[in-house]
């Protein structure tokens, strides 16, 4: 017998849940709207402990009295991971949970920034070149392709997208290539991307950029249409 070719296509739905934290400014009020940066932590803050999402970068920023000027006048988005399961898995929960908050709060669409640090840096290339129409701007830290060899080749997809990419250059856990060979396919692509190296970092490259007021004023610079 000889075997045919088929097709089968289905539209499939599933729910989806993820926990977050949500900072809202001060001055914040339903009458305007405010810019959102959404944070997405590494590897080690997965679960459904809250508290772990402060381990790092801006969700922890935030629970200090003094964080650094700018942060604090962005709702910011923190949500965590499920334990068994990496950010750039999770990209259909991301969206629905971007359409929510922008559904349930004053949030400006066109100053959504995106940014993420290990896992969450992988994340964030994963998310922002699946849905680049979704953000003004992004700012992956210590990320990478590694487990996703084709994001190199759709990575274009990104060009009209600011990006400001960082890494340290002894990360003994993510290779600085991986950074690079997404920063130099962009660049090939014609892309808006900026790429900061920290020369004596290893692993942490984000609680420099973090604490960087540039970082947020950067994010505003960029609206999108």
């Amino acid at each position: 017998m000889t075997q045919k070719e088929k097709t089968f296509q289905a539209t499939v739905k599933r729910q989806v849940s993820l926990k977050y934290l949500l900072h809202l400014p001060e001055a914040y009020q339903e009458t305007g709207t405010w810019p959102l940066i959404i944070f997405l932590h590494g590897m080690g803050e997965r679960g459904d402990d809250l508290e772990l999402v402060k381990k790092h970068g801006p969700a922890k920023l935030l629970d200090q009295p003094d964080p650094p000027a700018g942060l604090s006048s962005f709702i910011v988005v923190s949500p965590q991971c499920p334990a068994n399961s990496f950010w750039p898995l999770e990209t259909v929960a991301l969206n629905a949970l971007l359409d929510n908050l922008l559904a349930t709060y004053a949030i400006d669409p066109g100053r959504v920034y995106l940014t993420g640090l290990s896992m969450g840096g992988f994340g964030t290339w994963q998310w922002a070149v699946e849905h680049p129409e979704r953000f003004a701007a992004i700012a992956p830290i210590c990320g990478g392709a590694m487990f996703y060899s084709n994001l190199i080749e759709r990575v274009g997809a990104l060009r009209n997208v600011p990006v400001w990419a960082f890494h340290g250059a002894r990360d003994p856990v993510v290779p600085l290539h991986e950074t690079a060979n997404l920063v130099y396919a962009l660049k090939q692509a014609g892309g808006q991307v900026e790429f900061t190296i920290y020369p004596e970092a290893d692993h942490d490259a984000w609680s420099e950029t973090y604490n960087n007021p540039e970082l947020y004023r950067w994010f505003l610079k960029h609206v999108k249409a």
